[in-house]
């Protein structure tokens, strides 16, 4: 969690509030009424730049949605509730927008799955190249072969690790340093550990991984530890499914012969 100060609290509160789907008067009149604890329409317009006649309205929109208070008075006066409250109501807004998309996503999907992918699929960005993999960990049934720079084995792709273990899965791991490894052991006591392919830590290599025999991912570090992992620009991959899938058989062969040569420990 990052708590360092922000340059421009007013306008960050502004662009986040409109994200969450208030209008650019409602997010100004909020953030106005926040510093200014209590307010009547006529300092808010004062403070937010927002027209006097349209703070009205704004305020309408906050009290709707439990933003802000009324005092009957004259003038009236308005009152904004707290950052915890209005930070916890866009949670739990955000949890419920989350689940009612996650169940109207799941009955779109198709009832069977295709089993063949056709054709190499591309994803960019470290965020959405590792959520893939966590996807193709949560589906793995056999067998994980994953190969990675210690950089990218998260916590989170500890856990998935862990949990496909937990199913019956086998796990095999390559490309991180003796101490990690014994980390891993220690959390998933039945993962195999094999020497990489190459001296991992000197390439632009990000990840390699098979799943089950049949699903294949590969990336490469674009710009390295100078790009956020959110950026398209931090990590790109390509991963293909099914037995006949090019990229499928290609790697399919390399690992084969990686781990029939590697000897046992």
């Amino acid at each position: 969690m990052n708590n360092d100060p922000i340059e421009d609290p007013q306008s960050v509160a502004i662009e986040q509030l409109e994200r969450f789907g208030l209008s650019a008067y409602a997010a100004r009149t909020f953030v106005a009424l926040a510093s200014l604890g209590t307010g009547t329409a006529r300092d808010i317009s004062q403070v937010s730049e927002v027209p006097r006649t349209r703070v009205y309205d704004a305020i309408d929109e906050l009290h709707d949605r439990g933003l802000v208070d009324i005092l009957q008075s004259s003038p009236k006066q308005f009152w904004a509730i707290s950052a915890e409250t209005a930070s916890r109501t866009f949670e739990h807004e955000l949890q419920h927008r989350t689940e009612v998309l996650r169940t109207a996503l799941s009955e779109l999907e198709p009832i069977e799955q295709r089993a063949e992918q056709r054709g190499v699929w591309t994803v960019n960005g470290q965020t959405a190249v590792t959520e893939r993999v966590l996807d193709f960990f949560a589906s793995a049934e056999d067998e994980i072969v994953y190969m990675t720079v210690e950089d990218l084995l998260t916590e989170d792709l500890i856990e998935g690790l862990g949990e496909a273990a937990e199913r019956g899965v086998s796990i095999r791991l390559a490309g991180v340093s003796t101490e990690v490894q014994e980390r891993i052991q220690d959390e998933i006591p039945g993962a195999t550990m094999f020497e990489s392919l190459w001296v991992w830590t000197d390439t632009s290599a990000g990840r390699l991984m098979m799943v089950d025999g049949r699903k294949t991912l590969v990336s490469a570090l674009v710009n390295g530890v100078d790009t956020s992992p959110s950026d398209p620009r931090s990590e790109t991959a390509i991963w293909g499914e099914g037995d006949t899938n090019s990229l499928v058989v290609v790697l399919k062969a390399i690992f084969t012969w990686r781990l029939q040569t590697d000897p046992p420990d």
